[in-house]
């Protein structure tokens, strides 16, 4: 009896299931014998399991001499099964219904214990006191932004990459792949502290999660990756703009520690830097990309690696074309006009070059507006004020004219006033056709031509002239004597009255300036192109 429940107990400590299936088919035995039910308590007593089993000893011919020595043995029983029994038998239901185990629910344990983080002072860099540490970097350029000429800067998106190895980091694998984490792993462990020089905003994405990366080798390498938005400062030259090249740099640089800490350099050479050709600008046509390092000395600090990234940016003149060099020109042109306008036409022809000066001074304003206040002067500025003095000249002509105009009546009243206060006969200005007898028959058509108007009559002698006019009026013709001395004489006169005539006659100013002004302009965008293109 004694042998068969302790091998039974036995046996339920190695096989729960045995166990199960041997109780509930006694079970079903004993109550098929009495008809009626054996286990209906509600406890789990010793007391219990003594009377259970007596009854089942009752039906199945067994003796009671041996229910002191039962109650003993269940009593041990019990306290063993309160330890392992009961563990037993609810191992049992769970194999039963055994599923794959969740790996991610044990991972951040697996993973700490492997990492060794909490093993180790991750506040300090890699081997320190030792040599320094190399940080090999890579870029992979996402967008350009935009490049601003006003605040001299730019915006770009980039992934940046870290590689590095500590072996402090280091665990065992059997399949050698690495684990990858997050950006909450990052703060608990050491990565290197590079910063932007020269940045004025910079950010790390983090929709819908921060953007970083860590990527750990069994070894003990380390890939840090994180993608980021700087704005960075850009010294740009406008001495050519608009048909400028602008040359900008992104630097890189370990904040804290020297050289003799941290060597940083680029992973791959110039490969280390990618970027996507779907990269463009409205402004500028992107020429290049390339990568240098140099050191960096600060003397309160020491020597640093320092890492560039150089593109090239040459811009597009085209839309400056349109809204500041065509503009300019058809404003040069349309001043022009004036010269062909009458010169008693005053409104016309002083409207005309009003409105072009102040069209001048909008565009040059509008072109300053869009760009930094630099002292030196740009391309640009030099074709718009010289545009700006064509202008000018245009209306500085007319007033020429004007004024010569007004100095030419004066002087021509003048001269009739004088005839009528002597009692000469002088038809200055009073008959419709003006007459000019001439004494000498010695002076030239071209003369005669340059003295402004008047036409050639016969000679008359006076006695003749009196018996045709019997009207005592005053004569409607002065009699004029020019007398020549010599040949050297009539020459000078001859280029004296020519001089004279150009500025008597205000239409010879409108008529060369007809031909010099678009001659000067067209030789100065001659100038102006072959120098800045």
């Amino acid at each position: 009896m004694y042998t068969h429940i302790h091998t039974h107990i036995h046996t339920c400590t190695h096989s729960h299931t045995l166990y199960k299936v041997t109780i509930i088919s006694a079970l079903h035995c004993v109550q098929s014998r009495s008809r009626k039910p054996l286990y209906n308590r509600s406890g789990t007593s010793a007391v219990g399991d003594t009377i259970w089993i007596a009854t089942f000893l009752k039906h199945t011919g067994f003796s009671f001499s041996f229910v002191p020595y039962l109650m003993v043995f269940v009593i041990a029983v019990r306290v063993f099964q309160s330890a392992t029994l009961s563990h037993c038998l609810s191992f049992s239901f769970s194999s039963l219904t055994k599923k794959p185990p969740d790996v991610t629910k044990s991972r951040k344990l697996k993973t700490e214990h492997l990492l060794k983080v909490d093993d180790h002072d991750f506040t300090m860099r890699p081997a320190f006191g030792g040599p320094a540490i190399p940080v090999g970097v890579d870029v992979q350029v996402e967008s350009l932004d935009s490049i601003s000429e006003v605040d001299m800067d730019f915006t770009m998106t980039l992934y940046l990459r870290h590689y590095w190895k500590d072996e402090r980091l280091s665990f065992t694998s059997s399949t050698n792949k690495s684990m990858t984490f997050d950006g909450r792993l990052v703060k608990k462990i050491w990565v290197p502290d590079v910063f932007f020089v020269h940045s004025k905003r910079s950010f790390i994405h983090d929709t819908t999660t921060d953007n970083i990366m860590l990527r750990v080798f069994p070894d003990g390498h380390v890939l840090y990756s994180l993608r980021v938005t700087v704005t960075a400062a850009c010294n740009m030259d406008f001495s050519r703009f608009p048909l400028d090249s602008q040359t900008c740099s992104l630097e890189l640089e370990s904040y804290a520690y020297t050289d003799e800490d941290l060597m940083l350099y680029w992973k791959s050479g110039d490969e280390s830097l990618s970027t996507d050709d779907r990269i463009s600008l409205s402004q500028f046509l992107i020429q290049k990309f390339h990568t240098t390092s140099r050191l960096a000395f600060y003397s309160s600090t020491g020597w640093y690696n320092r890492l560039y990234i150089n593109f090239t940016l040459r811009r597009h003149i085209f839309f400056f074309l349109l809204q500041t060099y065509f503009p300019a020109t058809l404003m040069v042109m349309l001043s022009w006009v004036s010269f062909w306008i009458d010169r008693r036409a005053v409104p016309a022809r002083v409207s005309l070059g009003i409105t072009t000066v102040l069209t001048m001074s909008t565009i040059i304003t509008g072109v300053n507006a869009s760009m930094p206040r630099v002292s030196y002067i740009k391309a640009v500025d030099i074709y718009l004020w010289v545009s700006f003095v064509f202008v000018f000249l245009s209306v500085l002509e007319y007033a020429a004219v004007n004024y010569l105009s007004t100095v030419q009546d004066r002087r021509e009243r003048k001269m009739r006033e004088r005839a009528r206060s002597q009692s000469l006969p002088c038809t200055c200005g009073i008959s419709q056709t003006r007459t000019m007898t001439m004494l000498d028959g010695t002076y030239s058509e071209a003369d005669t031509n340059s003295l402004a108007g008047y036409t050639e009559e016969p000679m008359v002698p006076e006695e003749e002239q009196e018996e045709m006019h019997e009207v005592p009026e005053k004569p409607e013709h002065m009699v004029v004597h020019l007398s020549v001395s010599s040949e050297s004489t009539t020459t000078k006169k001859k280029k004296s009255l020519r001089a004279l005539n150009i500025i008597q006659n205000t239409h010879a100013i409108d008529k060369y300036s007809r031909m010099i002004f678009p001659g000067s302009y067209i030789f100065f965008n001659l100038i102006y192109w072959s120098v800045y293109c």
